[in-house]
């Protein structure tokens, strides 16, 4: 946040250009994820004046963007996919201009927050994310105007400043992707902590069997 590419200089797009052709070029998907979140150091119009020409860059190789909820400060195609990270009303924003909604709220979905005060790694300037808290959530009823309709998946991010090792990586995203990939593919009518924390308890013999460094929540009663 702290320095901004020279918005009004030709030789900035052609610079964008070219990384997203090389990148379209060796990805086989149908998205370019193009960050653009917590843009401190660059003024508002700019930043709108921005987005709007890196969307058209990626159309033109065509991929379809993603961006952190914040691009919807710009006039976005209903092509664009906004990825909900922390303000609602950018959520929201997306809605009205028909683009779908990648749903990976800080308070909930972020695998770099601690579990609780007494994590050996992670943060929690978002939350303290137990077990239960992580699962205890539904995608459609977290932003009011955001419905199932309007929402295309779940993602869990885990950004990586406090890991070191792939021991780490297993700390915090084990349990709590179980969770995640649940909330996803199963509807809220149909999930129940007590129910789930019954069945991930089962994982726990499996994941000592791999060898998986897992966080072994109290609020689970792990089978050994």
């Amino acid at each position: 946040g702290f320095s901004s590419l020279c918005i009004d200089k030709a030789i900035t797009y052609a610079f964008v250009d070219s990384v997203i052709r090389e990148l379209s070029a060796i990805t086989p998907g149908d998205y370019i994820h193009i960050g653009g979140d917590e843009s401190h150091a660059t003024e508002k119009k700019n930043y709108i004046q921005f987005i709007e020409k890196v969307q058209t860059i990626v159309n033109k190789y065509d991929k379809k963007m993603i961006g952190w909820a914040d691009i919807t400060a710009a006039n976005l195609n209903n092509t664009s996919i906004a990825q909900y990270w922390n303000a609602d009303k950018n959520a929201q924003k997306a809605v009205k201009q028909e683009m779908k909604v990648i749903m990976s709220p800080a308070k909930k979905a972020y695998l770099d927050m601690q579990y609780d005060s007494t994590s050996r790694i992670g943060f929690h300037w978002a939350a303290y994310i137990e077990v239960n808290s992580g699962y205890n959530w539904s995608l459609e009823k977290r932003v009011e105007g955001v419905g199932k309709e309007d929402i295309l998946g779940i993602e869990a991010p885990l950004w990586t400043e406090t890991v070191q090792t792939m021991d780490d990586i297993e700390y915090l995203v084990f349990p709590r992707l179980l969770g995640y990939a649940e909330i996803g593919w199963t509807s809220t009518e149909k999930r129940n902590w007590t129910d789930y924390k019954e069945r991930l308890a089962r994982f726990g013999k499996r994941f000592e069997a791999w060898d998986v460094d897992y966080y072994p929540s109290k609020l689970v009663d792990w089978e050994k």
